[in-house]
């Protein structure tokens, strides 16, 4: 079955694209979600009209993924976590910790634009992409930071409290 594609398909190709696909996967897949229509001569004549208005929200896309890609580069995140022995952490820092943390911050970007093959499990300091655009990508510093133990700083100021009774009398 030959579709033309409405819009970019990973693993497939990109909007405009005339290609060859299962029956099945075309027909109960594609077609229901609207992400391709059936190549006939009529499509075909649309879809060149599409792709001439593809390609110029493609430019203006990429042009504000860009921009995004400029403001997002100083960008260095910080995640406090509870870890064991080696830095080795109890949990993990995910992509959706991420943007969660880059929403706070004023940034809309969407927890499956950030790429990391796997979630951060160890302390340390990690560059993580973000791709904004099928050509652009920006990348941000991730600090991962031990948590202090809390036994320490709760001993401390009970150590102090009774030396300031002591000094007022």
């Amino acid at each position: 079955m030959e579709v033309i594609l409405k819009e970019d398909v990973p693993n497939l190709g990109l909007r405009g694209d005339v290609v060859k696909v299962a029956e099945g996967y075309g027909r109960n897949y594609l077609l229901p979600r609207k992400m391709a229509m059936q190549a006939n001569e009529a499509n075909k004549a649309v879809i060149e009209q599409m792709k001439a208005a593809a390609a110029r929200r493609s430019a203006t896309e990429k042009a504000q993924a860009e921009e995004a890609a400029a403001k997002l580069q100083p960008v260095e995140l910080s995640f406090t976590r509870k870890s064991g022995d080696g830095g080795q952490l109890f949990g993990s820092v995910t992509s959706a910790d991420i943007a969660a943390e880059l929403a706070k911050l004023g940034f809309d970007v969407d927890r499956r634009k950030i790429q990391l093959s796997e979630p951060l499990k160890q302390v340390g300091e990690y560059t993580v992409s973000i791709k904004l655009h099928r050509e652009v990508s920006a990348h941000i510093k991730v600090n991962v930071v031990a948590e202090v133990e809390e036994k320490a700083a709760d001993e401390a100021p009970a150590a102090e409290a009774p030396k300031a009774e002591t000094a007022a009398e």
